[in-house]
C-alpha cells in the first residue's frame, strides 16, 4: 500500500494569518539563537501562537532558516520569517519555496514599498514571484494535485507584516495599511527610538507617544498592529490599554540571560 503524501502546502491553513484578520489576539517571540532545537521547542511546547526567525539580526542564513523549520513547523505555532530587508524579492521567493508561508519585511517606510513586498509573495499576474515546482512548499511536486492546490491557494494563506521604524514610516501607516495583501503592520520600538535621536531608550515617553499613535493608525485603518517588549507590564498594555494585535515577549537569548542572571544571583547570595 503507497503511504499517503504530506503536503505542506495544505498543513491545514494559516491559523496566525487568520487570527489576526478576525481580531484574536496573537503571542509570539523571536528566536535569534538560530537553533533548531530552542525554534522545536517554542513552537511546540511553549503556548505561543507565533515565532520568529530572524534574518535581520541574527546569524541566520537559508541553510539555518530550513532547519529551524523542520523542526518548528509540525509545532502549533506559526513560524515567521524576518528577512533582512524588505527589496529582496529573490530571497523572498526562495523562503517561500522552501515553505514559510509568514514573512515580516522589515524597514517599509511607504505603500509602495509595501506594494512590493506583496508582490514579491505573489504569483504573476498578481505579482513577481517565480514558479518552481520540485519545492519542499508543495511535497516537492510528488502529487500533482497537490501542487495545484498550492499554486490555486498560496496567497490566501501567505502572510505578509510589514514593519515601519521610524517617524515618516508611522505618517504612512493609513496608506501602507490600504495596500492590497498587507496582513498586518508591526512597529518597531527600538529603531523607531533611533530614528527620533533616542537610540536605546524605548521608555522614552515621545517614543511611547509614537507606538501609541502607531497602533491606534492601524486600527484607525482596520489592520492588525503588532509590537515587541521584554517587560510583562509593557506587554500587558500594548494589548489591553493599546489594543496591539500580536505582540512578542521577547527573544529566546534575551529570556535565557535574563532567567540564568536572576538564578545564578540568588543562589550566589
Amino acid at each position: 500500500m503507497a503511504r499517503p503524501t504530506r503536503r505542506l502546502s495544505t498543513r491545514g491553513s494559516n491559523p496566525f494569518k487568520h487570527a489576526l484578520a478576525a481580531g484574536q489576539r496573537q503571542l509570539g517571540l523571536w528566536v535569534s539563537s538560530g537553533s533548531p532545537q530552542v525554534a522545536e521547542m517554542l513552537a511546540a511546547h511553549s503556548g505561543l501562537d507565533w515565532i520568529v526567525i530572524d534574518m535581520e539580526h541574527a546569524p541566520n542564513d537559508l541553510s539555518s532558516v530550513l532547519h529551524q523549520l523542520h523542526a518548528s513547523q509540525p509545532g502549533p505555532a506559526e513560524t515567521v520569517v524576518r528577512v533582512p530587508a524588505p527589496d529582496q524579492p529573490a530571497l523572498v521567493k526562495t523562503l517561500l519555496d522552501t515553505g514559510v508561508r509568514s514573512i515580516l519585511f522589515p524597514m517599509v517606510e511607504s505603500a509602495s514599498a509595501a506594494a512590493a513586498c506583496v508582490a514579491a509573495t505573489r504569483y504573476p499576474p498578481d505579482g513577481i514571484r517565480g514558479v518552481m515546482t520540485t519545492a519542499r512548499m508543495s511535497g516537492y511536486a510528488t502529487d500533482p494535485e497537490a501542487l495545484q492546490e498550492y499554486y490555486r491557494g498560496a496567497a490566501d494563506e501567505i502572510c505578509v507584516l510589514v514593519q515601519v521604524e521610524s517617524p515618516a514610516a508611522v505618517a504612512a501607516i493609513p496608506e501602507i495599511a490600504a495596500v492590497p495583501g498587507v496582513d498586518g503592520i508591526f512597529i518597531g520600538p527600538s529603531d523607531l527610538a533611533a530614528a527620533m535621536g533616542l537610540i536605546g531608550q524605548v521608555g522614552h515617553p515621545k517614543v511611547q507617544q509614537a507606538v501609541r499613535e502607531a497602533i491606534a493608525a492601524c486600527k484607525a485603518a482596520g489592520l492588525p498592529a503588532g509590537c515587541i517588549s521584554g517587560d510583562e507590564k509593557a506587554c500587558r498594555a500594548l494589548l489591553d490599554e493599546h489594543g496591539a494585535s500580536f505582540v512578542a515577549v521577547g527573544t529566546d537569548l534575551m529570556l535565557l540571560a535574563s532567567r540564568v542572571r536572576s538564578l545564578a544571583g540568588t543562589l550566589k547570595r
